[in-house]
């Protein structure tokens, strides 16, 4: 009778253990980079807040080096 039965199957963590997250690591960053150019929310990208806010100091960084775009130009 439960109608908001969730599923048992654990969530795969969006982030090794073995990653690191920098702002040199552009592969790792560009998961967590919306198409337009946005960095994806907390909820969206399955992390902690810890990480959420060390991926988003990563990715801005990376944007002021010029290793990352500040929004998609093809728009």
């Amino acid at each position: 009778m439960n109608k908001f039965k969730r599923s048992l199957r654990k969530r795969s963590p969006s982030i090794r253990s073995n990653e690191i997250i920098d702002y040199k690591n552009t592969s790792l960053l560009r998961r967590f980079v919306s198409e337009q150019g946005r960095i994806l929310s907390r909820r969206m990208n399955r992390l902690t807040s810890k990480q959420q806010r060390s991926i988003a100091t990563a990715i801005k960084r990376a944007r002021i080096l010029a290793l990352l775009p500040f929004s998609n130009s093809e728009s």
